[in-house]
């Protein structure tokens, strides 16, 4: 008994310090709009499938044994991240001794570039016999072409080290792992799964009725796992289900740093022909807050919470029901997202 009394004695003092706290904060500026009644188009909700629009499975593009693993199953990783060294000893020496022969035929370059200026200087002169001079042009002309040769090999062997180092091609997450340290790989070898959770595909089969009001590039809410997101139309597929007389369509959007599954399932609510009376307000009216929906009205001068349920969103506007709405009302529309129950506001926008 002792201890029910100590819990309710602490439920009620921090009630009490809640609510006087709430009337000591000076009154927080908001903006409302009245709560209307009209007529909505019945929606009508389908279900369609989560994809990772980017999903790639990485290969080697050269042999060799692995040295570096910078990845684990179920990693983050960011683009150019480094997923992979490769051993390049080998192809470390080769690029030290082409790297001395472009030197060296740089030198000979130079030298046959004074003699062959000198010559020509002497056989404008008649200093100098023509063959003497041709001489000189020909070893001029190879020194040049053994350092474009040189540099050429250089390039490659570069080239081929880049290879050796396997860099993530995008931001996303490794879902499968391939390789272990010291193992060879082959040109090909498969080295990881990696799929970018961000970048969405969102397939719904349609009928027909609804595929027609349908317009490419305009943004719609999509809801993945409570969360809604917006998502936008880039394509209907004309071939479809014969037996459901449906079609796929497609819709592409950004998760942003939401954890989302591939394969999960997606809902959408298209307007029927039909119409019925809903209350309507702006959309900016309607915040999540304690994991539901819900709306401010202002009650002498004080806020008042109150969860509701989405009916529809159009356009700028929400169709909206809840215990307690009634048409005009005042919701707050601006300024909600920094008030709670109970606490002190003044409308700006009477």
């Amino acid at each position: 008994m002792k201890k029910l009394a100590l819990v309710l004695f602490f439920v009620v003092f921090t009630v009490a310090t809640f609510i006087e706290a709430a009337q000591e904060q000076p009154a927080s500026l908001v903006e409302v709009q009245t709560l209307q009644q009209q007529e909505v188009h019945d929606l009508q909700e389908f279900v369609g499938t989560v994809n990772f629009d980017k999903k790639s499975k990485i290969a080697s593009e050269s042999s060799g044994a692995v040295k570096k693993i910078g990845f684990e199953v179920g990693q983050k990783v960011k683009k150019d991240d480094l997923l992979l060294q490769i051993d390049s000893d080998i192809l470390d020496a080769q690029i030290e001794a082409s790297q001395a022969a472009v030197n060296m035929y740089d030198v000979q370059l130079k030298n046959a570039k004074k003699n062959y200026d000198r010559y020509r200087a002497l056989l404008e002169k008649n200093s100098i016999s023509q063959k003497v001079f041709d001489d000189a042009k020909v070893e001029y002309d190879v020194a040049n072409e053994n350092l474009i040769s040189a540099k050429a090999k250089l390039n490659e062997l570069d080239i081929q080290k880049t290879k050796k180092v396997i860099k993530a091609p995008y931001s996303g997450i490794i879902v499968e792992k391939n390789i272990h340290l010291n193992e060879w790989l082959d040109t090909g070898s498969s080295i990881a799964t990696l799929v970018n959770t961000q970048e969405l595909e969102i397939v719904f089969n349609l009928p027909i009725s609804f595929i027609g009001g349908l317009k490419s590039g305009d943004v719609y809410d999509i809801n993945i796992s409570d969360e809604i997101i917006k998502a936008k139309l880039y394509a209907a597929i004309p071939s479809g289900d014969k037996l459901t007389r449906t079609f796929p369509v497609r819709f592409k959007a950004n998760a942003g740093e939401k954890f989302i599954f591939d394969g999960a399932s997606a809902k959408i609510n298209f307007a029927k022909e039909s119409k019925t009376q809903a209350l309507v307000i702006h959309r900016d009216a309607v915040i999540k807050r304690f994991n539901m929906d819900v709306v401010f009205t202002i009650v002498e001068n004080k806020a008042v919470m109150i969860p509701v349920k989405v009916i529809a969103y159009f356009g700028l506007n929400a169709a909206i029901m809840g215990e307690g709405l009634v048409q005009n009302m005042p919701l707050v529309t601006k300024g909600n997202e920094r008030i709670f129950p109970d606490m002190p506001v003044h409308i700006i926008n009477k």
